[in-house]
């Protein structure tokens, strides 16, 4: 049986609930209220071959802060609830993607030490989502989900194309450290816990 989780966040500012499931198809049904963000987010479960459903409202009259980062917190609690009860995965994970002229490469440990490097020059405007918040996403979906994660993009001139490199590529990255490892007798940790 494919590891499942849905959450829920409900605050004064957003509403989002979310499910994944990691051995999936790519598979999406979602609606953030920002189409950029749920465009981005197709294409991570798509490269990631995870199922993913999100259904969120937030203060978009105030900006897309709010909305962005608590979906980023849902799906980092989502990936740690998922792997829970599977702890034999290959844990490390790392893709490189092109997207036209941009190459975004994404590498992640499954290490329940959360840390985010994000080494990427975004230029504003080109993009239906305030680029300063691709940084808040990935440091909520880190802290929440337990995720050293890091994204660098050597080069690339088109936000858009930027910003897809990057989703597409963390898809395939986590994909590759949520397979299982059946080698793997307890944690894949020499400390013997996550």
């Amino acid at each position: 049986m494919s590891p499942k989780s849905k959450v829920r966040r409900q605050t004064r500012e957003t509403e989002v609930e979310l499910e994944l499931e990691l051995d999936g198809r790519g598979r999406t049904e979602i609606a953030t209220g920002i189409p950029f963000l749920d465009h981005m987010l197709t294409l991570f479960a798509a490269h990631g071959y995870f199922d993913l459903k999100v259904k969120a409202s937030g203060d978009l009259e105030v900006d897309q802060h709010h909305t962005v980062e608590d979906i980023g917190i849902c799906l980092g609690q989502a990936f740690r609830e998922a792997l829970q009860g599977l702890p034999q995965v290959r844990r490390f994970g790392e893709a490189r993607v092109p997207m036209d002229e941009a190459l975004a490469q994404v590498s992640v440990d499954l290490s329940n030490r959360p840390f985010l490097h994000l080494d990427a020059t975004l230029p504003s405007g080109g993009a239906g989502l305030d680029p300063q918040l691709v940084k808040e996403f990935w440091r909520a979906v880190c802290v929440h989900g337990g995720l050293t994660l890091h994204i660098s993009v050597p080069y690339g001139d088109n936000t858009h194309h930027i910003l897809e490199a990057i989703f597409k590529a963390a898809g395939r990255a986590l994909d590759m450290a949520t397979q299982p490892e059946p080698r793997v007798e307890g944690v894949p940790s020499t400390k013997g816990v996550w």
